[in-house]
């Protein structure tokens, strides 16, 4: 009987120690860990400060000559100077599509609309409610408006117009750019982007095949 009593005792013992010791453990995060740094990263506060660090600071400069992915270096100086040289040398580096200019178009809705208008008239909603005055069309007389210049001011910003390069990347800020050449084009009553475009593509193919004939006949 006592030998009985002390096996019950026993048992209940180790089941109550198992229930213990169960009720404690956490799938997703043992209780016991070999090395625990490797399961769980130090996290340092960004601007905090740690001997581990040069100057002890967390939040370092880049490495010198690198860019951040998807960046794209802009070389023009946001001054008068660099707008006039985007004006007159800056290209795309997109080729102009419906479905580039579709995608304009949309962000152009987005950023651009509430000041310069639906149609590029200066009549956006924040001018005629009088918020903003004074915002020109893209089709008046004397502004020189060209597919490096509007981009150049995208990055930057001109005047009350601040930079839009955080909202939109290099390649929807080209995007936007050929949408407005298109409704400044249509403010003038000309033909758009796409047309002159696929119109310039055809005439310097046209130049370079009798370019290459004039070469062949001289050379027999």
């Amino acid at each position: 009987m006592t030998t009985n009593m002390k096996t019950f005792t026993n048992i209940a013992i180790a089941i109550f120690a198992s229930v213990v010791m169960v009720s404690c453990f956490n799938d997703k995060k043992p209780n016991y860990q070999y090395f625990p740094n490797m399961y769980v990263p130090v996290g340092y506060e960004t601007y905090g400060e740690y001997d581990i660090f040069p100057g002890q600071q967390a939040a370092m400069l880049p490495v010198e000559n690198t860019v951040p992915r998807g960046y794209v270096p802009y070389e023009y100086e946001n001054s008068t100077a660099g707008l006039e040289l985007a004006k007159a040398e800056l290209k795309s580096p997109y080729e102009v599509t419906e479905e580039n200019l579709t995608v304009g178009n949309q962000l152009y809705t987005v950023y651009c609309a509430v000041c310069h208008g639906d149609k590029g008239d200066g009549k956006g909603i924040l001018v005629t409610r009088e918020k903003f005055l004074g915002i020109p069309s893209f089709a008046d007389p004397g502004r020189n408006i060209v597919l490096g210049g509007i981009y150049h001011v995208e990055t930057y910003g001109l005047n009350a117009m601040g930079s839009y390069a955080s909202q939109a990347n290099e390649k929807e800020r080209w995007q936007i750019a050929m949408h407005v050449m298109d409704l400044k084009a249509a403010l003038n009553g000309e033909p758009g982007i796409l047309e002159t475009s696929k119109a310039s593509a055809t005439a310097d193919s046209t130049e370079v095949k009798t370019s290459m004939a004039g070469t062949n006949k001289a050379s027999e």
